[in-house]
């Protein structure tokens, strides 16, 4: 185990002596939906109870929101997830990623603010609607704080959309200044997520352009921040990569530290106002699948990190994969959860991870729950890399979805499928989670990884019951394949992700005429008992597509209930476990479109469905207003417009 703490149980129990002068809870208590994740437990959970197992299926949709307008052309995936406060629902939206306040009840406009950033915007590395905004309760009227593509922070009044022109610069702070670094307007850095705030302190974190073929060894560091709330000045900085005389700098080999980037947040925040502590989820540096030009541990990369919400100061951190060179960032914020292990109380924050692992310590400590022992890892080939010999693997929960590819797993619905799936499968090395790329050539194009750098889990992360200790999660199960190539005309660095010269997209790919080549299910809802670390149930989540049910190769055999591979966020109720599918298909009734489906907490059985005109793309949440619960979701895809749907009980 490879952790580090630097508070003694003295200096935490002084932060919750006084963490009530420092920040408040945002709460779903009151029916409310106040904070990206719910609250800042991030843990997605309403205590709401109007809908249930017996009425879900009579869910009516009770408006619609379009967003095509909002925008100099259409967004194609549309990922954000709403708030809604004192009576107004608010969401980014559209292609410039304008926010706009909705009536709840009615999805009625009540205002639009947008902010056209011209060539910055443009050129920004995490472009549309993004996934999100923050509200902060002022003792007013509240603020809404968000970021732009162009990576500038906005705060507005809350009842009107209007700027603080106390705020920063007339309202905005240009987060590409006062970052230590010297950086241009269309520096390759931005952010698709929301900030997160609590008592007097916005967090922002920094992501950039998909890293498998990065241009240089050399980019942008993505560095943590926190800023004022009232004025925005910058209260503290988080080296995500150590400076020369700070902790974690002897983990970068060969000074690779000063010119090595990447290294964000571009994942959800989560705080715990009564520890008086943030924790944030680091990805990898540069580049995703090789790291020969940065050999080391690489702190904070593959990090959770612990920091004092007020200084930046680390408390902790853990870091979840050394050296990374398979693109396993941590994608979501981890989630708060109080448990009870052995008779023992334990204020827990568990971490998914692409990997299927998710890792679970003691939030005040760092210290795993369960054993997290060192295992030894295959040692790759591939000229100049360093690998790390052992990676960290919690013995409980297990991996919640497939982690080693194996024969048995190649889809056999019909001969023809297995002998193309068995061709695909020959043609690459065959590993284990950790087993290292290997350069692609000809007859060998990389090694399969299962699952592929998009996880597993990604954005979405997971949910919890703070009640029954329940937590819940969707993965998806799809292969990718790590080949890597010597391209200078590409990249100044000695690998990046490719393919042979004289292979084309089609010969490397992992699918068969897009058809997957391995059994379903293809997406699943996990439910674990997080005071036992168990898996309770396990279910395919969603239909297969329509072309992957009536594929020619099929030969019109019956799938069944397979699950879809996607990004798929799950919201916990009172009642019900709820998410949406990911894939368009044609239903019963000969729509075409998705179901929200709805789940017993405790079984995983399925308690109802409602047709949605696309699938899902950001996460749903859930409100009452007027004595109605209401369920509202972000839509696109399947060739229809991005769309907020809003359910009620009719």
């Amino acid at each position: 185990m490879r952790l580090l703490s630097t508070f003694t149980l003295f200096s935490i129990v002084l932060l919750n002596s006084t963490a009530s002068l420092t920040a408040q809870e945002p709460s779903t208590a009151n029916g409310e939906w106040p904070s990206y994740g719910g609250n800042l437990s991030h843990d997605r959970y309403s205590p709401l109870d109007q809908i249930t197992a017996d009425n879900f299926n009579d869910l009516e949709l009770a408006w619609r929101f379009n967003t095509d307008n909002l925008g100099p052309r259409p967004e194609t995936n549309y990922q954000s997830t709403p708030l809604m406060v004192n009576g107004i629902l608010y969401v980014t939206a559209g292609s410039r990623r304008s926010v706009v306040a909705l009536d709840p009840e009615t999805g009625e406009l009540l205002w639009m603010h947008r902010l056209d950033e011209g060539e910055r915007g443009d050129t920004a590395p995490r472009r549309l609607s993004g996934r999100g905004l923050t509200y902060w309760d002022d003792g007013q009227d509240g603020v809404i704080l968000y970021v732009t593509p162009g990576y500038q922070m906005v705060a507005l009044h809350a009842r009107t959309g209007t700027r603080i022109q106390t705020f920063g610069e007339g309202g905005i702070i240009d987060l590409k200044q006062n970052i230590d670094q010297d950086l241009e307007p269309t520096s390759e850095i931005g952010l698709h997520a929301a900030p997160v705030v609590a008592g007097s302190t916005i967090i922002v974190g920094a992501a950039h352009l998909p890293g498998g073929a990065p241009r240089s060894r050399t980019n942008v560091k993505g560095y943590v921040r926190g800023f004022d709330v009232r004025t925005g000045e910058r209260k503290w900085i988080f080296h995500t990569i150590p400076n020369g005389d700070e902790f974690g700098n002897d983990t970068w080999m060969n000074d690779s530290w000063r010119y090595t980037g990447n290294t964000g947040v571009w994942a959800q925040m989560t705080i715990d106002p009564e520890l008086n502590m943030a924790y944030f989820p680091v990805e990898a540096p540069t580049g995703d699948y090789y790291g020969g030009h940065r050999p080391g541990d690489n702190l904070y990369s593959g990090s959770v990190v612990a920091v004092d919400l007020d200084t930046g100061e680390r408390v902790w951190h853990y870091q979840t994969v050394h050296h990374d060179i398979w693109d396993w960032d941590l994608p979501a914020g981890p989630v708060l959860l109080d448990i009870t292990v052995d008779g023992r109380d334990i204020k827990a924050l568990i971490q998914p991870t692409k990997q299927t692992y998710m890792f679970v310590l003691d939030r005040q400590t760092g210290e795993p729950v369960w054993p997290i022992p060192e295992v030894p890892v295959q040692q790759g080939n591939v000229p100049g890399e360093w690998y790390a010999p052992t990676q960290p693997i919690p013995t409980k929960p297990p991996a919640v979805d497939e982690i080693d590819l194996r024969e048995e797993l190649l889809v056999d619905y019909t001969p023809e499928l297995l002998r193309r799936a068995q061709a695909i499968y020959d043609n690459h090395t065959i590993g284990w989670l950790y087993d290292p790329p290997t350069v692609a050539r000809e007859g060998m194009l990389g090694t399969l990884q299962l699952p592929n750098s998009t996880g597993g889990v990604n954005w979405p992360g997971a949910s919890a019951d703070p009640e029954t200790g329940f937590f819940y999660v969707y993965t998806k199960t799809q292969i990718g394949a790590l080949g890597l190539v010597n391209d200078p005309e590409r990249s100044d660095m000695d690998f990046i992700r490719g393919r042979p010269e004289g292979i084309s997209f089609r010969d490397a790919s992992t699918s068969i005429d897009g058809f997957p080549m391995i059994k379903p299910p293809w997406g699943r809802i996990t439910g674990i008992n997080m005071n036992t670390g168990e898996i309770a149930w396990q279910i395919p989540h969603g239909e297969a597509p329509d072309n992957i049910q009536n594929h020619p190769l099929l030969e019109g055999a019956d799938i069944g209930r397979t699950g879809w591979p996607g990004r798929v966020g799950i919201l916990v109720t009172k009642n019900l476990v709820i998410a949406g599918e990911s894939g368009s298909y044609t239903t019963e009734t000969g729509e075409t479109g998705a179901m929200l489906r709805a789940y017993d907490k405790a079984t995983g059985d399925e308690v109802g469905a409602v047709y949605m005109t696309a699938p899902q793309t950001g996460s749903p949440m859930t409100y009452e207003v007027n004595g109605q619960q209401f369920i509202v979701l972000a839509t696109s895809g399947g060739g229809q417009s991005a769309t907020l749907l809003a359910y009620r009980v009719p």
